[in-house]
C-alpha cells in the first residue's frame, strides 16, 4: 500500500482569496527577542482593563492543512499572559519568565483568522504570577491556557510603565 504524499500546494482552495485588515484600536507592537519578532506581527489594543493581544494567521503561521500550527499558537499564549500582566497588574518592569505553561486546544485558527487573547491575572505573590486566558480565533474558542510566571529581574530600571504604547 502506497499512502499519498500531500504538499502545500494540495490544500490551496482552503487559502483566503483576500487579506483582512487588523482589528480597529489594534497597533503593531514590538516585544523583545528574534524569535518573536520572527514570528510576528503582534498587535494589542488596550480597553482600559484589559490589553488584548492579537496576530493574523498568515501563510508561515500554518500546517498543511492551513491551520495554525499549535506551536505557534503556544507561543502567543505563552506571551500574552506576561505581556497582559505589564497592564493589569503594574508588571511593566518586570521580566516574567516561564514556569508551568498548560494548554488546552479547543478548535482550529484557520489561515486568515484573527487570533486574540483576553487575560485575567489571577494572582501575584512575592515570586509568582497566576495567570489564565482565553485566546479565540475569529471568536470562536481556540485554546485556552494557564500558567504561572516568575517574577524576575527589574527591567529599565523600573521606569518602563507602557511597554507598547498602547495607553
Amino acid at each position: 500500500m502506497t499512502l499519498a504524499r500531500t504538499t502545500p500546494g494540495d490544500f490551496d482552495d482552503v487559502s483566503p482569496t483576500v487579506q483582512r485588515a487588523v482589528p480597529a484600536g489594534f497597533k503593531a507592537v514590538e516585544i523583545g527577542g528574534a524569535f518573536i519578532a520572527a514570528n510576528g506581527p503582534l498587535y494589542a489594543k488596550w480597553t482600559g482593563q484589559q490589553l488584548l493581544l492579537g496576530f493574523r494567521v498568515e501563510e508561515r503561521h500554518t500546517n498543511p492543512l492551513k491551520i495554525c500550527h499549535g506551536g505557534m499558537l503556544a507561543t502567543f499564549a505563552d506571551m500574552a499572559i506576561p505581556c497582559a500582566a505589564f497592564y493589569q497588574a503594574d508588571m511593566a518592569s518586570r521580566f516574567l519568565p516561564t514556569i508551568s505553561l498548560q494548554v488546552d486546544y479547543m478548535g482550529p485558527a484557520m489561515l486568515g483568522a484573527w487570533v486574540q487573547s483576553e487575560v485575567q491575572i489571577l494572582r501575584t505573590t512575592r515570586n509568582m504570577l497566576f495567570g489564565q486566558a482565553l485566546v479565540t480565533a475569529d471568536g470562536e474558542p481556540a485554546l485556552r491556557v494557564s500558567g504561572i510566571f516568575k517574577l524576575g529581574q527589574v527591567i529599565a530600571n523600573g521606569e518602563r510603565k507602557d511597554p507598547f504604547g498602547v495607553l
